[in-house]
């Protein structure tokens, strides 16, 4: 019961996108709309697929890379932190090596894209085997069939096998290929559970079989996202339509929008001037590639950004708590934005620019509202979930491969970044929620992939490190590539700016309670609840009934709603209580009690469900009900391009 109930919150009570409990539904603006209309369509789900989780290709790719036939078509690359200099081999942090024409040769064609026997070829006097073998054990060479980040691995793969010129090995690395292949069409085309379980099942055999390697990665705190071979997501079949009605509810989301661009400009103008020192430091010395800058700027990315990201979020709660002036004791604070414009502008004045991802602002609204004729009416309210800082969300694997027409997001793009960025390339997958669904894919042909440290991207695109440079122009670092284009430095650090300041927006300081907050009709902060897990005592009480009791009385005594959202550090996930439901009480109690064992000093965290169940006002074509939530882009025309 409590193993059903853990899923039942996690895939249908919660706003998550995942496969057909969560799927993507798209909607546009439309000013012949009032508030809010929506197409319900015909059924749940309009189109569903089923994709390779990376890792399972690149157990595949590394059976294929073990065939000596295979081995000779892989091209080896350099590292993208080596710098080659005629005979000399530099790596950053290190003193010049000197190296054998022969060796600075093969080197040098060790581009990613020339296979070992074309490298081969056109060196015959060299041993190219042997330096090959040499230079990857000194770590200055990747020679292994790396698939690039892709929603898609599968098709790398295949154009890979299909560059092979020798025609057994190519069937034989086809022929495996297709095999999973089917076996991912099986899963897709299953119809209901029976066919579903013998067809994960069989492909589950075909890739242990294949690939010696276990078909589900352990669960672990190290592991990353997606630990089964395929995954399926879904496009909804309803659409909806936003009318003027909604944009004007949205204009609290303005002031909060102008205040995260203050958090991330104060960021970037500490980490911008931080590197300029480093850049001076390393100038004194010559020319600077990039690639030595970057590792150079670490400490300040692990240090003074880590420190000034959380002096942001403690001074941009105080300001916000100086604009609310929430009086104490408050369960519930309604703010006229009106009245606040003006300190809000006063407070959270500009003074700089951010990052270029740092333009775009990813606001999730949910609507509380019995139904689209409620909101019509304007019986509604909304709630502000999260704002994403400095990403757009949309931009997501999972998002862009359930539109109708990518095409159209690309346009979008091109609209608000008319020329190319430069795009640092990431790991293709990490514990931290990084896997290829929430991969950035609205990546155009005009932009440039830079890898750092991580190579993960096509090597016939993408620029390595070691081959740009930063250069100091009128007091403004920039990275200049080597067809001459110039992009700004502080561009090379936006993953980790972007990742340092999506949780800095938090309006309201930290305390054992903060009320809800309503700008307008906008709920900006939901009540929340943070108590010590150790002072719930009846999460000791062993006999259900009791304990049912126990918690219920818990609940009165401090005036919790009847649902919540508890976040707990002992859990990975925020997860639903019912205090009506024995059964959600009964994993409360354990939640409590784990964590009290962890640390009995620890808190927990109850935030008010908001909507509430009864709040659900998206249905589908018979009538039924969901929770959802709009996902919004906004992009800030008003910092400079």
């Amino acid at each position: 019961e409590e193993l059903v109930a853990h899923y039942w919150q996690r895939f249908c009570v919660k706003n998550d996108t995942i496969g057909f409990f969560g799927p993507v539904g798209w909607g546009r603006w439309d000013f012949g709309t009032r508030t809010v209309g929506v197409d319900p369509g015909t059924g749940l789900i309009a189109k569903s697929s089923v994709y390779w989780a990376s890792w399972g290709i690149d157990a595949l790719a590394k059976m294929l890379d073990a065939d000596p036939a295979l081995r000779e078509w892989i091209a080896p690359r350099r590292v993208p932190f080596l710098v080659l200099d005629g005979d000399r081999v530099r790596v950053p942090g290190r003193r010049p090596i000197p190296v054998s024409a022969e060796t600075a040769a093969v080197l040098a064609r060790c581009d990613g894209v020339r296979p070992a026997r074309s490298i081969a070829a056109e060196l015959p006097d060299t041993d190219v085997p042997a330096v090959l073998a040499d230079l990857v054990a000194r770590r200055w060479v990747v020679r292994r069939l790396e698939i690039p980040a892709d929603t898609h691995p599968d098709r790398a793969l295949r154009a890979w096998l299909e560059t092979v010129g020798a025609p057994e090995p190519r069937r034989r690395g086809l022929a495996a290929l297709d095999r999973l292949e089917r076996g991912r069409a099986a899963v897709a085309a299953a119809t209901d559970v029976d066919t579903l379980v013998q067809a994960l099942t069989a492909l589950e055999q075909d890739f242990t079989e294949l690939t010696d390697t276990a078909a589900v990665r352990e669960k672990s705190a190290s592991t990353a996202p997606c630990r089964s071979l395929v995954y399926s997501d879904s496009r909804r079949s309803a659409t909806a339509r936003l009318g003027p009605g909604m944009l004007e509810a949205l204009r609290p989301l303005r002031l909060l929008m102008d205040s995260a661009a203050w958090l991330t400009s104060e960021l970037a103008a500490t980490v911008r001037e931080e590197v300029r020192l480093v850049h001076d430091r390393l100038a004194a010395e010559g020319p600077v590639d990039l690639a030595s800058f970057w590792f150079a700027c670490l400490p300040v990315l692990h240090g003074a950004a880590r420190a000034k990201s959380a002096e942001l979020q403690r001074e941009f709660a105080a300001r916000w708590g100086r604009i609310l002036a929430v009086p104490e004791g408050a369960r519930e604070v309604t703010v006229s934005t009106a009245d606040i414009e003006t300190a809000v502008r006063e407070g959270f004045a500009s003074g700089g620019d951010g990052w270029t991802t740092a333009r775009y602002l990813s606001p999730d609204i949910l609507i509380a509202a019995e139904s689209t004729e409620a909101i019509e009416r304007g019986d509604f309210t909304l709630v502000l979930g999260e704002l994403h800082m400095a990403s757009n969300t949309l931009g997501a694997s999972l998002f862009t491969h359930q539109h109708p027409d990518i095409a159209e997001l690309l346009d979008l793009t091109d609209r608000d970044h008319p020329g190319p960025r430069l795009m640092p390339l990431i790991p293709k997958e990490h514990r931290a929620r990084l896997s290829a669904r929430v991969r950035h894919t609205l990546v155009r042909p005009q932009d440039r992939q830079v890898a750092l440290a991580d190579f993960t991207a096509d090597p016939a695109r993408t620029i390595r490190s070691a081959d740009a440079t930063v250069e100091n122009r009128a007091g403004d670092l920039v990275v200049r590539l080597p067809d001459g284009s110039v992009f700004p430095a502080l561009d090379v650090f936006s993953h980790v700016l972007t990742t340092l300041s999506m949780d800095l927006f938090q309006l309201l300081p930290q305390g054992d309670h903060t009320p809800r907050v309503t700008l307008d009709r906008l709920v900006v902060a939901r009540e929340t609840w943070r108590l010590p897990a150790a002072d719930a005592s009846f999460a000791n009480e062993k006999d259900e009934a009791r304990r049912f009791v126990a918690a219920r009385r818990w609940r009165a005594q401090l005036g919790l709603p009847r649902y919540v959202f508890v976040v707990s550090p002992t859990e990975s996930r925020p997860f639903y209580v019912d205090f009506d439901s024995p059964v959600y009480l009964t994993i409360l109690a354990k939640a409590l009690r784990r964590l009290a064992r962890k640390d009995p000093s620890a808190t927990v965290t109850l935030t008010e469900m908001l909507p509430t169940p009864e709040q659900s006002w998206l249905t589908d074509d018979q009538g039924r009900r969901y929770t959802s939530e709009l996902r919004f882009v906004a992009f800030d025309t008003t910092m400079p391009r």
